[in-house]
């Protein structure tokens, strides 16, 4: 259930706290084995049913387009070319 906001304030906690998570990723420059590693730690912290999913995606997007860089977009685990 998503957080509610009170009537002063603009975004929730919670979209706060992706906002500053993306700001923290613009501003470190990666390698291709630290993004990847920020993104298995984003599915580690994922509760079990989606943590499940998140890794089989993983597993299925590395097999069949290993071209793509894996990062953390908004702190949750992303591809791009």
């Amino acid at each position: 259930m998503p957080a509610k906001k009170t009537e002063t304030q603009r975004f929730t906690t919670e979209e706060r706290a992706a906002m500053r998570e993306r700001v923290r990723e613009t501003k470190r420059q990666q390698s291709k084995e630290e993004g990847e590693a920020d993104l298995l730690a984003s599915i580690a912290k994922m509760p079990d049913a989606d943590r499940t999913k998140a890794e089989r995606i993983h597993k299925i997007i590395t097999a069949a387009a290993p071209q793509l860089t894996a990062k953390t977009w908004y702190g949750m685990p992303a591809y791009a070319n």
